[in-house]
């Protein structure tokens, strides 16, 4: 257990300083090619810090643990919604443009609706709740039209990619730094990340088992937190500095990633099982999703407020609760 103790917070403590030498780097990069916060968030960002959940995922499946692959990526689009939005948005009110309520949000609740319609084969056919090797090439496919259109809307409105999630930084003019310092920033922060990430899913799995819980249970919870810590503290560290547009399209990007990308090559690798991952979770996922996108249009001012990011914190904490009253016995 002390080991177990140890590894959680050795993994935060990279977790942490990764995501600031990440942010740093990534923003460089952004500047100096001339795209916007929210897009280097939306692609390079979102790849980089799901980098983990793809390990955890594939590595799960291979080892025959396919509910705690599908639990850990469902949980982690819950966590990355109502917590790392609600605790960004606690920080700094984040500004939503209509171009991104309008197209890219609805990408993450499609993503959302896609796992949960596969999750309801035995209510819709009397099927077996499985991701299949078809199933997952589907969802590649979907990963490629998303890739495709982010960059084709990049290129056809320059200026608005590189006006869109600016606005943040509060006029604040800084002269780039060098790419090799910007890109030995961004892969070293990346390495911390990712070694950080996995220290903390090892040491917070070992007391886990230690406590009894499912497969399923450590994937929506414990890993799910894990694996997103890149997310939550690249988002928390980009909203302090004033990059509040990194941190949005962090999420969406990470979001689309994690089932388009991280779930469509798990189950082309091999079909997964939901197991003890529920139709309630499944609804959960669409629910957080809906309210992201009510959240941004809720104001004429399209943004985030305090008290949203609030009552997405509140809402995870119900589920959480939830979860723990509905533990096997």
């Amino acid at each position: 257990m002390f080991i177990d103790i140890a590894l959680l917070v050795l993994g935060l403590g990279l977790i942490l300083g990764g995501a600031n030498f990440m942010t740093d780097g990534s923003v460089a990069i952004a500047k100096r090619f001339g795209m916007s916060d929210f897009l280097i968030g939306l692609t390079i960002v979102a790849m980089m810090t799901s980098a983990p959940e793809l390990v955890v995922s594939i590595t799960s499946a291979i080892n025959a643990s396919p509910a705690m692959a599908i639990g850990n990526i469902v949980g982690s689009n819950i966590f990355n919604i109502l917590v790392i939005i609600g605790l960004t948005a606690l920080i700094k009110p984040i500004a939503v443009t209509e171009g991104v309520l309008v197209n890219e949000i609805p990408l993450v609740i499609l993503s959302s609706v896609v796992v949960l319609i596969m999750g309801s084969s035995p209510w819709l056919d009397n099927g077996p709740m499985l991701i299949t090797r078809v199933d997952g090439l589907l969802l590649l496919i979907f990963f490629i039209i998303f890739m495709r259109y982010t960059f084709a809307s990049a290129k056809k409105s320059p200026e608005a990619a590189a006006q869109q999630g600016n606005d943040d930084s509060d006029g604040k003019a800084k002269a780039p730094a060098p790419l090799w310092k910007a890109i030995l920033l961004t892969l070293g922060g990346l390495a911390c990340l990712i070694l950080g990430g996995q220290w903390f899913v090892d040491g917070a799995s070992g007391v886990a088992r230690g406590l009894g819980w499912s497969e399923g249970l450590i994937g929506l919870t414990i890993l799910a937190a894990g694996t997103s810590l890149p997310e939550l503290a690249t988002s928390i560290v980009a909203a302090t500095k004033g990059y509040s547009g990194m941190c949005l399209g962090n999420v969406i990007g990470s979001n689309i990633f994690n089932i388009f990308l991280v779930l469509g090559c798990t189950a082309t690798i091999t079909p997964l099982t939901f197991g003890g991952i529920g139709i309630v979770d499944l609804a959960v996922l669409t629910g957080a999703s809906l309210l992201f996108w009510e959240a941004g249009w809720f104001y004429k001012k399209r943004t985030i407020a305090r008290s949203e990011g609030a009552l997405m914190l509140v809402c995870y904490v119900g589920y959480i609760t939830w979860l723990y009253v509905n533990l096997p016995s």
